[in-house]
């Protein structure tokens, strides 16, 4: 069955998760001709961790990038030939079958792969001994020296060019429970494409390794638009949203489904995560009614199911500041400046001065090893609606039009939303003084 891959973005948030899990169930539920397999292609920070075990929840699998592999390309063939068998055997079937190699095997295990070369070679010397053949030899003294084995799991590429470096017409192929199948030269003439559907993001950068190799299907997401090029027309739901669970909510109803109550819990967590329990300016009416209608489904309080989520991360003073900056981090290009913003929620700022410095600099390391020249970290209490940003040592930190608490450090009441609040706010900044 053909393989769908649904993937969030590199630093996998809430509404990722969620939205993947939950549109990768409504997927497999409408189209019963594929299998839509939800992944998450970054790895879980430890306070996603903490609120999907407080929530009885499970991310999806990793999957490290959707380059395509010798796994989506190996062959099998009923055909298999014992190493103790005459070669008029394979004569016999040779016609209807025409192999350029045929998998060989000592009883029950794999003995190596016996090519059209090998019998060319044998009937040749024969021929050039004696003017006629009176003898069958057994495969096994017709086979000739077997090349290094190579495994599902390797890139296509590396494969090809390990083919096209060898004698061989074919290789065997191996996984971790032994011998899968075969490549031939005829594997690698082109190279497959994993479908793909985008979640919560629509540009590259900010999308699983390979995704350039890949054959997008979808996207569905709730920023602003820098779309990767596809080649044919595809279906895009991107809709000013507070979250992408709530746009998969409203594919559910659209489709005349509902969510059962585990998906539904989902589909909740990431809405309420995403706009801070509704109170985000990103929030619209859709999002309100969205979360309403599901914590039915879900049989739960609205407002005690968000306290739960959030009360469930950790303290900024507890965490590793670098984990804690990359777990929502994204980067962005304006007018020639890379730019990256992150993100973190706490319920209080009373220990704010204790962990300040320490992020700060750490802030400056992720600015360099991710080549940028201007990184921000925002810090919102969600219980006071307040947040205050970090800055490493850039001179646009004098045009941000907030109030400065003390060097790199600025004061951002009633600001919560970094995509329709703060990335703006930077933006512009650059645009007018850059």
């Amino acid at each position: 069955m053909e393989k769908v891959y649904l993937t969030g973005h590199r630093n996998p948030d809430m509404d990722s998760i969620c939205s993947v899990t939950a549109y990768a169930a409504l997927k497999n539920e409408l189209d019963p001709t594929r299998q839509y397999i939800a992944i998450r292609c970054g790895h879980l920070s430890d306070n996603v961790k903490g609120i999907l075990e407080a929530l009885e929840l499970t991310a999806p699998p990793y999957k490290n990038d959707v380059y395509p592999t010798v796994g989506d390309v190996v062959l099998t063939s009923e055909h298999h030939i014992m190493d103790t068998s005459l070669l008029s055997e394979i004569a016999a079937t040779y016609e209807t079958t025409n192999p350029s190699v045929i998998p060989v095997f000592q009883g029950e295990k794999f003995y190596g792969l016996l090519s059209v070369d090998d019998i060319t070679s044998w009937v040749m010397k024969e021929m050039s001994a004696k003017p006629r053949i009176d003898r069958y030899p057994m495969v096994k003294e017709v086979m000739s020296e077997q090349e290094e084995q190579i495994f599902a799991t390797e890139y296509f590429e590396d494969a090809k060019q390990k083919l096209s470096m060898s004698k061989k017409r074919g290789l065997a192929v191996f996984d971790e429970k032994g011998y899968l199948g075969y490549v031939t030269r005829r594997c690698f003439l082109k190279a497959p494409k994993h479908n793909v559907i985008l979640m919560d993001h629509n540009e590259m950068r900010q999308s699983i390794k390979g995704i350039e190799e890949a054959n997008i299907m979808e996207i569905v997401d709730h920023h602003r638009i820098d779309a990767i090029k596809t080649e044919l027309p595809i279906f895009i739901d991107a809709e000013p949203l507070g979250s992408t669970c709530t746009i998969v909510y409203q594919l559910y109803l659209r489709h005349g489904k509902t969510p059962e109550p585990k998906i539904a819990r989902y589909l909740l967590a990431g809405i309420v995560s995403d706009t801070v329990i509704l109170k985000s300016p990103t929030t619209t009416s859709v999002d309100v009614a969205s979360a309403q209608a599901l914590a039915k489904l879900c049989g739960v309080d609205l407002e005690e199911f968000g306290m739960l989520l959030f009360s469930s991360t950790k303290g900024l003073k507890s965490r590793d500041p670098k984990e804690a900056i990359t777990s929502d981090f994204k980067t962005y290009s304006q007018k020639g400046i890379n730019i990256g913003i992150g993100q973190c929620e706490v319920t209080s700022f009373q220990d704010l001065d204790d962990y300040a410095r320490l992020y700060l600099d750490t802030l400056e390391i992720v600015r360099e090893q991710n080549g940028l020249d201007w990184a921000v970290l925002m810090i919102t209490d969600i219980i006071q609606e307040h947040s205050i940003l970090l800055c490493t040592n850039y001179k646009l930190n004098m045009h941000l039009q907030y109030w400065k608490i003390m060097d790199q450090i600025f004061d951002m009441p009633g600001v919560l939303s970094r995509k329709k609040q703060l990335l703006p706010e930077i933006l512009s900044t650059v645009d007018m003084y850059l």
